[in-house]
């Protein structure tokens, strides 16, 4: 399968720093077993937007041998992907005049969506990685590692187990360097160069979902708005985003089945004008049924994200948002 797309902190992992060039684009870490780097952030240049759109599920990046070290090969890899939503971000990105980061490396690997300690340590052939422990000022997250979806997954519904031989902490901890620290620095970096060239900063976290049943008696949802039952962003921003969908004749639904998860309880911080929400997108509107990407239902959603990134920014810069705390 084929990708078609603090410093003190870095030292202590071992994490590559950034390279830049004069068009704003920049490519930090490497994902392991590859000359590919972990991610690549296009930040946004003067009259652009305060919003950084993130993908971190649709790499592709695959080191020689990992397909093969899967039970259901490429399969369940590919089920593991938000497939091609970063196209989507890419269009949206384009449009808008927003940052984008996207991360290559694929999620088989390692998510980027849960903290170090959300870890299955049933997973290693010996004691699990001792870098593997949870940010001290973050909330206590439910594990997925019980699930099977944890840090490195293992499990998915329907096939079992994903791999044929045990993880090494050895290589866990070098994903978790290579891969794991230089995305959420550069995903904060960005945040606070926004915020202090804005005042604020906005974070679209970009998914896919598999089609989810019909909720209730009414039809099914097509996006969903997570924001951490209103912790990661303006409640108000939460509800605009659900009017947005709605007037896109899409069926948008508000923290179930997917709330967030990592990416939003370390870097939304609504309280210092930093507001994060993740949207979820059914892949049935973009995808045809060999999981290859449409040409229209891409434009379509990408057209959508621009606005939705548009609309938040507007409301924040013309103070029509208001912050109140999270529910649960």
């Amino acid at each position: 399968m084929k990708d078609d797309a603090p410093q003190r902190d870095s030292q202590r992992f071992g994490a590559r720093s950034d390279a830049a060039d004069d068009a704003g684009l920049t490519s930090g870490g490497h994902v392991p077993g590859t000359a590919r780097p972990a991610y690549s952030l296009q930040r946004s240049g003067e009259g652009g937007l305060p919003v950084l759109i993130a993908v971190p599920h649709a790499g592709r990046a695959y080191p020689p041998g990992l397909i093969e070290s899967m039970r259901h090969g490429e399969m369940a890899a590919q089920r593991l992907e938000d497939r091609f939503v970063d196209r989507i971000g890419r269009m949206a990105a384009a449009a808008c005049g927003a940052s984008l980061l996207v991360a290559h490396v694929p999620r088989a690997m390692i998510d980027l969506n849960r903290d170090t300690g959300d870890i299955d340590r049933g997973m290693f052939s010996g004691p699990p990685p001792s870098s593997g422990a949870r940010l001290p000022d973050l909330p206590r997250q439910q594990s997925r590692a019980a699930r099977g979806l944890g840090l490195f997954p293992r499990r998915l519904p329907g096939l079992g187990e994903l791999w044929r031989q045990p993880l090494s902490a050895e290589e866990a901890e070098r994903r978790i360097a290579a891969v794991h620290v230089p995305y959420h620095l550069a995903l904060g970096r960005e945040l606070a160069r926004l915020k202090e060239r804005h005042g604020y900063a906005i974070l679209i976290d970009l998914h896919s979902m598999p089609s989810l049943p019909p909720a209730g008696r009414g039809a099914s949802p097509t996006h969903v708005v997570g924001d951490r039952f209103g912790a990661s962003c303006a409640s108000s921003l939460a509800a605009s985003s659900m009017e947005l969908l709605s007037r896109a004749l899409a069926v948008p639904a508000y923290n179930r089945p997917y709330a967030g998860g990592y990416v939003l309880d370390r870097h939304g911080r609504p309280r210092q004008d930093i507001h994060a929400l993740q949207l979820e997108i059914d892949r049935a509107r973009y995808l045809d049924q060999a999981g290859q990407p449409r040409e229209q239902g891409t434009g379509e959603e990408g057209r959508i994200v621009s606005e939705l990134a548009q609309l938040l920014a507007g409301l924040i810069a013309g103070g029509g948002w208001a912050y109140s705390d999270a529910a649960e």
